[in-house]
C-alpha cells in the first residue's frame, strides 16, 4: 500500500495541523487546463488532492459538480487522459497524496483489475467509489488492495454501526465522513453534530477520518477540526472557482489560490484555542 498518506497525517499531527484536500474534476473547464489547476491547488498549499474522472450520471453530485462534470466531457475529456494527467503531476515532483472519487461504471468497463492497475502506475493512492455502498464495496477492495491502492469507504451520519466497523476494517488511507445526507454542494449547511460517528469510528480503529460535503468557508474547517476530524474535503465550493472564471485564467489562479490558502491556513492551531489534533494511521484490511 501506499505510505503517502500515512506519512501526510503523521507529519500534520506533529504540527498540530489537520488536512486541507481539495477536489475537482480532471478536465474541467477543458483538458489543457487542468495540470496548471492541479499545480495551483498544490502550490497554494494543499497537502492532497481528491480529484472526479469525469462521468455522465454522478448521483453523489450536487449541480456544481454535474456541471463541471458536463464541461469536462464536452472538452473531450477521456479516463485515459486522467492517468495521463496524474502521472504527469508525478513527474514534475508532487509526492502529496492523489486520491479519485469515481462512480462505479468508470471502474467497471475496462474492468476492475484494469482499473486499479493503471490507477496504480499513474500515482493514485486511493479511490473511493461512490456509489458503491458498503454491502457492495467488498469486490472494490479486494480489487484495490491486490494493487496497492488505499479503498477509501464512506462513513455517513446514518450509517448503522455494524456497518461502521466494516469500514474501519476495510479502508485505508483515510475514511470519508460526510456530515449529511445527500450530494454534494454547498447550497445546504455542514452538521458536524456527530461526534457519536466519530467516536466509533475511533473505537473500531479506522483511517483518520476526512469531513466533506459542504465544507465552504474556514468557519466550516475550523469546525469539523473540533469535532475531531484530521482533514477536510472542499469540492463544490473550489469547483465554483473554475466555474465563476471560465476563460479568464489568471483570475481563476488567483481565486483558487487565495480560497485554498485560506482553509488551509483553517487547518491550522489556533493560538487563543491552544488545539491541535493527533492523527492515527491505519491501513486497509482485505474482506474477510
Amino acid at each position: 500500500m501506499s505510505e503517502r498518506y500515512a506519512k501526510m497525517f503523521s507529519a500534520l499531527a506533529a504540527k498540530g495541523e489537520a488536512a486541507f484536500i481539495p477536489f475537482v474534476v480532471l478536465g474541467d473547464p477543458h483538458p489543457q487546463l487542468s495540470m496548471g489547476i492541479l499545480e495551483c491547488l498544490v502550490e497554494s498549499g494543499a497537502d492532497a488532492l481528491e480529484l472526479g474522472i469525469p462521468f455522465s450520471d454522478p448521483v453523489a453530485d450536487g449541480p456544481t459538480i454535474q456541471a463541471a462534470d458536463v464541461r469536462a466531457l464536452a472538452a473531450g475529456m477521456k479516463p485515459s487522459m486522467a492517468w495521463e494527467l496524474i502521472a504527469g503531476l508525478r513527474d514534475r515532483g508532487h509526492d502529496l497524496p492523489v486520491g479519485l472519487l469515481v462512480y462505479a461504471n468508470l471502474v467497471e468497463g475496462p474492468g476492475r483489475d484494469r482499473f486499479y492497475e493503471a490507477a496504480r502506475e499513474a500515482g493514485v493512492d486511493s479511490v473511493l467509489v461512490a456509489d458503491a455502498p458498503t454491502l457492495e464495496a467488498k469486490p472494490y477492495v479486494l480489487s484495490a488492495c491486490r494493487h496497492s491502492i488505499e479503498p477509501v469507504l464512506i462513513a455517513a451520519p446514518n450509517t448503522p454501526r455494524r456497518h461502521l466497523e466494516t469500514i474501519a476494517r476495510w479502508s485505508g488511507g483515510y475514511t470519508y465522513v460526510v456530515t449529511r445526507t445527500g450530494v454534494t454542494g454547498v447550497e445546504r449547511e455542514a452538521d458536524f453534530r456527530h461526534q457519536g460517528l466519530l467516536e466509533s469510528l475511533q473505537d473500531f480503529c479506522a483511517p483518520p477520518p476526512v469531513v466533506g460535503f459542504g465544507i465552504s468557508t474556514p468557519e466550516h474547517v475550523r469546525a469539523a477540526v473540533s469535532a475531531g476530524a484530521k482533514g477536510v474535503i472542499a469540492g463544490s465550493a473550489v469547483v465554483r472557482r473554475i466555474e465563476g472564471n471560465l476563460g479568464q485564467k489568471e483570475k481563476m489562479f488567483q481565486e483558487l489560490g487565495r480560497f485554498v490558502a485560506a482553509m488551509k491556513e483553517a487547518t491550522r492551531p489556533s493560538p487563543l484555542r491552544g488545539d491541535g489534533a493527533v492523527a492515527r494511521g491505519h491501513g486497509a484490511g482485505a474482506p474477510r
